[in-house]
């Protein structure tokens, strides 16, 4: 059972976040999946790490974008992607010292987060780059 599904309502308007935008959502469905599973810990590190990393590469793309076209709230965009980052890798930290596990609570802050951050953060920059002709 998926957690999260991708909808329409999820899109802003430019293809290639948006299809970034569809990949962090199944790897948050594959990390889902593989919990509800109880695969081992070594095999839901692999899947959070290629998370983590496709989160860093999908924020500088984002960033990239944003300060090329000079969006005006590029800098606190930049924040809570920084605050992102950082969130994850003392998860993965705490997993990896055995300090924390990866639950239901780990999942359903990940999928909040995602659903905030595309739905109030990402579609505020969708109109302001399409007008820039970004699609």
């Amino acid at each position: 059972m998926a957690l999260l599904t991708w909808t329409d309502r999820y899109s802003v308007g430019i293809k290639e976040i948006d299809e970034q935008h569809k990949q962090l959502i199944n790897m948050i469905n594959e990390l889902h999946e593989a919990m509800l599973a109880k695969q081992g810990k070594e095999a839901l590190m692999t899947v959070l790490n290629k998370l983590a990393n496709y989160c860093v590469s999908h924020f500088a793309m984002e960033e990239k974008l944003l300060s090329t076209h000079g969006y005006p709230e590029f800098a606190d965009h930049k924040d809570k992607h920084v605050k992102m980052t950082t969130k994850v890798k003392a998860l993965i930290a705490d997993v990896q010292s055995g300090k924390s596990t990866i639950s239901i609570e780990v999942m359903q802050f990940l999928r909040d987060w995602l659903d905030k951050h595309i739905m109030g953060t990402d579609k505020k920059y969708g109109p302001f780059l399409n007008s820039k002709g970004v699609a």
